[in-house]
């Protein structure tokens, strides 16, 4: 029951996630029979607005472990995400690979990058690790997008044409890549939650806060920022080829700085190092824009600009993070509030 108790939000989050397809269709007239065959419907497109969602928090956690817990600001995150997205693309279009040698594949590639960027760890920090990174993000940017590799990397168009396993094609098996999208996302929140919590985890914290007293306390820093690195590397390549695998063209774009922006942009929202707010930016990140390009098209980029604003003005440490700041003091005032009410009925009877 303790249990329970202490993690009822997230459980009821992850209820509701699970629900949601089928309150959808409910919702849209639509029966169960018709969305578990996949037939069109507000259901259908909702899954895969969420499907987006969940990769870009898988993206978003792996940067917040690197930024956020352990204190390394990268410029060339991106670079993770897309290595592993055209390493996937590549593999099943190209190698004509099955999904998990496919999968084995992004994982060694998301270790091969953790490791070229620790080259540079002993001797840079802070801005001029965030520029050599950005530096390597931008020559792999540049190689992709050149006219030599424009036969198997698509050039400025990207990789189409990606062939996708029948069981987890997202066309045709839009709720089968909804539950494994979710479940994958659960398990990267719940492994970065162990991980942090570890004596790993609290290393690379400490790290965070002061590098040179964790030295003096006997730890090769080194080393601990080179397993968040890999740890990062790794997860942000994985949610590279589940982007490979939904979308129908892998973009150069997903390696440039932009992308690199967003994720630090969904972390600010959320809440930097509180890895729940990874999760929450996401949402609201990209909400924001599906909505805001909806209702109001080419006005959109400039509302969206102005509401990031007011967020960092008025949620300084994001959403989560102002909740954590402010929870005691919040749920004290309400309790007064509730109490005055009270009183105030008893005296009228």
């Amino acid at each position: 029951m303790k249990i329970l108790r202490d993690h009822s939000t997230f459980l009821a989050v992850v209820v509701f996630l699970i629900a949601f397809p089928f309150l959808m269709a409910l919702l849209d007239g639509q029966s169960i029979g018709a969305m578990l065959a996949g037939q069109s419907g507000n259901s259908k497109f909702y899954q895969g607005l969420l499907i987006e969602i969940f990769i870009l928090g898988i993206f978003a956690l792996s940067y917040d472990l690197l930024f956020g817990i352990t204190g390394l600001l990268s410029f060339g995150h991106a670079m993770f995400f897309a290595v592993g997205a055209y390493t996937a693309g590549l593999a099943l279009k190209s190698l004509k690979l099955p999904l998990p040698q496919t999968l084995g594949l992004v994982i060694l590639a998301g270790i091969a990058q953790a490791l070229l960027f620790s080259i540079v760890l002993p001797r840079v920090k802070g801005i001029t690790f965030a520029l050599v990174t950005l530096g390597f993000a931008s020559v792999f940017h540049i190689v992709i997008m050149s006219h030599e590799l424009n036969d198997l990397a698509g050039g400025d168009v990207g990789l189409q044409n990606i062939p996708k396993p029948d069981y987890l094609d997202p066309a045709a098996q839009r709720l089968t890549f909804y539950f494994v999208a979710l479940a994958f996302t659960i398990l990267v929140y719940l492994f970065y939650r162990r991980f942090v919590d570890s004596p790993t985890g609290r290393v690379c914290i400490a790290i965070r806060e002061n590098e040179h007293r964790a030295q003096m306390l006997g730890y090769n820093t080194f080393y601990f920022k080179l397993v968040a690195l890999i740890v990062s590397g790794i997860t942000a390549a994985l949610g590279g080829a589940l982007h490979a695998l939904y979308q129908p063209i892998v973009s150069p774009v997903t390696a440039s700085l932009a992308y690199t922006v967003n994720a630090l942009l969904i972390i600010l929202i959320g809440g930097v190092g509180t890895l729940s707010g990874a999760l929450v930016g996401a949402a609201v990140f990209r909400l924001l824009q599906f909505f805001l390009d909806k209702f109001f098209g080419e006005s959109s980029s400039f509302i969206l600009g102005v509401v990031y604003v007011a967020l960092v003005l008025f949620l300084p440490y994001g959403i989560i993070g102002t909740w954590r700041a402010h929870r005691l003091e919040w749920q004290a005032a309400w309790r007064a509030r509730f109490a005055r009410v009270a009183t105030m009925l008893n005296r009228k009877t």
